[in-house]
Parts: C-alpha cells; structure tokens; sequence
C-alpha cells in the first residue's frame, strides 16, 4: 500500500492526535533538532490533487514565492496538471530555469536591479525560458540601459493588467496595489510599444485577484463581514472574467500570446471560469498554512508544520518555546502568527506572542508538557516559513499511520540563496 493511500486524506481531521504525534515521533527517531520544519507526504499529495481538482483542467503555475523549495517546485512542474513557474525575483528565476530545467519561468513581479537585469541578459538559455513582467515603458528603459537590444537575445515580457475591484470611478479600490494598467486602451498603448520596440516580445499577460484568491469569507464569528466579502468576490470576478476577456482578445491581434496568468490559490474555480486564461497561479494551497482555513469552498490539509522545543515552565499553566516568531507578511494581525495546533488548547500571551527567540504559551494544552517536549505550530503562508529553516524534513507514514522520515531536502535557504 502506497503511503498516500495508508494514511488517508484526512487523518489530520479524523484523528489529529494520531497526525501530530506522528510528526514529534518522527523527528525524535530521526534524530532532527528543533526547530524542524516538518512536511507530510500523504497530506502534501491531498494538497496537489485538490488543487488540480478546482482548477477543473486549466494548468497550474507554481508561485515559487509560497513554496521556496527547489526540489518538490522541480517535482511539481513535472507533473500533468502543472505549467511553469511564477517566480519572484529575477535571480530566482534564472537560478530556476538553468539549475532546473525548468523551461517556463514567469515573472510575477517587475524588476529594476541592473546586476540581476545584467545576468539574465548574458545568458541566453535562461532569456529564451524566463518572461520578465512590465507594466511601464520605463520597465523596458531600464533593460535598455543594462544591455541594448543589439548586443543581447530578444527579452521575452508580459504584462500586467490590475486585476482590482474599482467602483464609483476608482473612489472605492478593492484589491491589491500593484498595475497601473488596468482598462483595455492602457494595455493596448503599452502592447504596442512593446511590439514596437527592438528587442522585446510580447508573448503573455498576467493578473491576480487578490481581493478573491486572498481573502477569505469563512472566518469564523465574522457572520456579517463574510457575507460581504461574498458578495464583492462575486461581483469582482464576473467584472474581471469581462474585462480580461476583452483585454487579452485585443492583445491577441498584435501579439501572440503564450502566456494568460490569472488569480491563485483561493481563486482557483472562479479563475478557470475564464476562457481566456491558460494557467493559474497557486502555491501556498500546496503546503496548506492556516490562512486558508478561512475559506468556505476548500479547506487544505496542515501538509507542513514546525516544531518547537519547551525549554522553560514559568508558572503552573504555562510553557516557553525557544523560537516561534516566524511571522507571515500583510497587514500586523493575529492571523499572521503561526498558530500552535499541538498539544491543543494552546494560546499566546497577549503581552509576547510569538517572539523572536522564546514564546511562551498558556492553556490547558500545557498540561503534561514538560522540558525538551515538542510544540507543534502551523505557519500562515508558507514562503516566509521557510525561509527561517535550511531544510524541510518529509516524513511518510505505514498503514496504522506511524510516521517516520522520508528525507530531508534543502529550502532555498539551505542551498545557501537568499533572494528577496
């Protein structure tokens, strides 16, 4: 029996104390020190074949930034369901294409750095299989300036359309900050510029939905506010599927497009409703943070958890971790914290929380613990996590559930790369 199959999607909901026992005694047998950053083969597999199952037969393209992992990005990539890469930083992304293989690298975010701009541009394998992103003239200016398009191979660009919510005449943004090109006639005025202009082509367009793919309308206690949220991602989609549509449909007479990116892992049944997109970013959904417990349509497995060893008992009632304070990017809130999930009945003090070398909990779940016990914490997204590990330990399990350790893989960091 394969060790997908004998641990079941699941076991993580049917039995949590069986799942999370499973990681502390596999990490004990093996021998790993916290803090060990732990992946669950089992529950990673559930993550991959939910998400090929929402995004209904439209390929996915993993968003490096969310996984941060070279060799299960690698793995992934190789995989039917699977297109490309969304990358990062451009040095990631030339380190993607050429150590990889990794032939489709998409930009997900533009780049001015002359250094990066400088590597890419002399070597011609990673230009033919990275597209870098654009939403200016001066985006290209300053390629220009690194290397004129006489002396380098043609740089393949997308661009990016702002996929916000704008309502009473841009009065009212819902979304993220990120394109200034946002109707048809503003991505028609760059795409000719672009087609226009030596040494650049224009094979691709990319858009994200942040207002749906990253928000979620499930939040507990929040009856009120999700059926709002509910609300505007209906209306955000239904207005993004037309304006897209009727964008990239104009592009296509200048341009032959290879390349329509769109939305991400919340998003990804309301994105493949869109005729006119070939893939679809996701990445956190594979490693399933607890951001994503939030939302009503899907709910991923906890495949990657961090342990944390109990180093004090300050009071009855309370313990401290050593470590702890790997907090997600986005606005300052608890939902940013890791969240410890075992033992449960575990909360933060208010006055610490997660702290940068020691973390003290409290609660009922600090009954039995004792000195050099592990606590079990889930990240909230799921690149920044690792960027505090060098390694991710995978850990596979027999058919009674008995967890034990596959192998230990570098994280970026482990491969000693720090991009961004």
């Amino acid at each position: 029996m394969s060790d997908t199959a004998a641990a079941g999607p699941g076991l993580w909901d049917r039995d949590p104390q069986r799942y999370w026992t499973g990681f502390t005694e596999a990490v004990v047998a093996g021998g790993i020190d916290s803090p060990a950053l732990v992946l669950d083969s089992a529950a990673l597999e559930h993550n991959v074949a939910d998400l090929l199952r929402r995004a209904g037969g439209v390929p996915i393209r993993l968003a490096s930034k969310s996984l941060r992992v070279r060799s299960v990005i690698a793995d992934l990539v190789a995989r039917p369901g699977f297109a490309g890469v969304l990358a990062y930083d451009l040095d990631e992304a030339r380190w993607l294409a050429t150590r990889s293989g990794i032939t489709d690298v998409l930009m997900g975010y533009p780049t001015v750095r002359t250094t990066a701009l400088a590597n890419l541009l002399a070597d011609e394998i990673a230009t033919s299989r990275v597209t870098l992103l654009v939403d200016s003239t001066e985006h290209l200016d300053a390629i220009d300036a690194v290397t004129g398009a006489q002396a380098r191979p043609s740089v393949r660009v997308a661009i990016d359309i702002d996929a916000s919510l704008r309502l009473f005449g841009g009065r009212v943004h819902m979304g993220v900050r990120r394109s200034p090109v946002h109707d048809r006639e503003g991505a028609l005025a760059l795409a000719r510029h672009i087609v226009d202009r030596p040494g650049f082509d224009l094979v691709g367009v990319m858009s994200y939905e942040a207002q749906v793919a990253g928000v979620g309308d499930d939040v507990p206690g929040k009856a009120m506010k999700n059926h709002a949220v509910g609300a505007m991602q209906r209306l955000s989609m239904t207005e993004i599927r037309r304006r897209r549509g009727r964008i990239v449909a104009a592009l296509h007479q200048i341009a032959s497009l290879e390349i329509v990116n769109a939305g991400g892992t919340g998003s990804l049944e309301q994105t493949a409703r869109d005729s006119s997109v070939t893939d679809i970013a996701a990445g956190s959904g594979v490693f399933g943070g607890h951001l994503f417990d939030t939302y009503h349509h899907f709910r991923p497995a906890p495949a990657l958890a961090f342990g944390l060893d109990v180093v004090r008992i300050p009071a009855p009632g309370y313990v401290t971790c050593a470590g702890g304070g790997w907090i997600a990017s986005g606005p300052p809130a608890a939902d940013r914290l890791p969240r410890p999930v075992w033992p449960a009945d575990l909360r933060y003090v208010g006055t610490e929380a997660a702290g940068e070398v020691q973390t003290p909990l409290h609660g009922p779940g600090t009954a039995g613990l004792s000195i050099g016990d592990r606590v079990w914490f889930r990240h909230t997204k799921s690149g920044e996590v690792c960027e505090r590990s060098p390694q991710v330990v995978k850990i596979a399990r027999d058919a009674d559930g008995t967890a034990r350790v596959e192998e230990a893989v570098p994280t970026y960091r482990g491969e000693g790369k720090c991009f961004l």
